[in-house]
């Protein structure tokens, strides 16, 4: 069933036995992921939380309703994320809701996909699941979530200075979040003890003046330039390096749907003209050389290793920064050879 933005927030928040899947797909990935954690939330501190990917359950496809279906080792609530995720579980997911029984809910986290994609009908179709598409915020809504993450962090923000850091962050909520929290360690703010955020603060350690930029790894690896890749990941720290791979599986997540098309015969022009609101007005350029760059293969393989790099990288003894800067460069360099 679809669902607005109401009716999925208050799901997530209170979660019925009779929904086994929510599926949170749509260009702001962030907005998703900021919706999945409200389940967790819901679910409690001590639940356990199943983390698969995509891919995972593409090799198994009776592992999710399987998982669905498991009583908890500790006997207590239950819960699965899939992220990243589309079309390929299409599957797993059509026998999650065919099963006879699934007692913990299931969230999956879908990027760009359109309204006409399997995983996208199925769960519009179902009266066991709920559908819900996130988009980037934009104009004053953009500016009211950037107020609204600010004030739940103890920062006072004025409507100018909302905009500048709205500015600074393309809309995006996952580095909205992030900002503000930085500054709200920065300038020691809490709910209790609450700071102006004007513009001089933001611009002493906001995101126009962070080292560490995200965007610019994200478009070198995307773009095919593996030396400026290499100088910019040299700048960041291990706890940023995740952050980084989930950017460029969020652009990966982005354009598959898109270049889909471009294979299925339509011009380059023609998909972007029909993205609407799909893709950042700033952004347009550089995905429509990006849909010339990668293929559906490539995409496919890209999403893969990465996904695996995010599992690799968590556990313990892992090769960290080398292990990702490795992987990253070698998806650049991919990148870098035309098709």
């Amino acid at each position: 069933m679809k669902a607005d933005a109401g009716q999925i927030a208050r799901a997530l928040d209170k979660p019925d036995a009779s929904v086994r899947l929510y599926l949170l797909y749509g260009p702001d990935e962030s907005g998703s992921r900021a919706l999945a954690a409200r389940l967790d939330k819901a679910m409690g501190a001590d639940a356990e939380r199943i983390d698969l990917s995509g891919s995972q359950i593409k090799e198994d496809p009776a592992r999710l309703a399987d998982e669905a279906a498991s009583i908890s080792l500790f006997g207590g609530a239950r819960h699965i994320r899939v992220d990243p995720a589309g079309d390929e579980i299409i599957d797993a997911v059509e026998a999650l809701l065919e099963a006879p029984s699934a007692g913990n809910p299931v969230v999956v986290v879908a990027g760009n996909l359109r309204k006409d994609a399997k995983l996208v009908k199925t769960a519009l179709a179902s009266p066991a699941a709920l559908a819900f598409a996130s988009y980037l915020p934009e104009g004053r809504q953009a500016d009211q979530v950037a107020m609204e993450m600010a004030r739940e962090l103890g920062l006072r923000l004025d409507p100018r200075t909302a905009q500048l850091l709205v500015a600074a962050t393309n809309a995006d909520r996952g580095l909205i979040l992030r900002e503000v929290e930085k500054i709200a360690l920065y300038l020691d703010a809490s709910p209790e003890a609450p700071k102006e955020l004007d513009a001089a603060a933001l611009a002493a350690i906001g995101a126009e003046n962070d080292e560490s930029d995200v965007a610019a790894i994200v478009d070198a690896v995307m773009g095919g330039r593996p030396d400026v890749a290499a100088a910019e990941l040299s700048l960041i720290g291990a706890t940023e390096a995740i952050g980084v791979v989930r950017a460029v599986l969020r652009k990966l997540a982005l354009i598959a749907p898109l270049r889909a098309e471009v294979a299925q015969g339509r011009t380059i022009d023609a998909v972007m003209a029909g993205s609407g609101k799909a893709i950042f007005w700033k952004e347009q350029k550089i995905v429509a050389g990006l849909l010339q760059r990668w293929s559906p293969e490539r995409i496919a393989a890209a999403t893969e290793r990465l996904a695996a790099l995010e599992r690799a990288y968590k556990r313990s003894g892992s090769a960290g920064m080398v292990l990702v800067t490795e992987e990253l460069l070698t998806v650049a360099r991919a990148a870098a050879v035309r098709r």
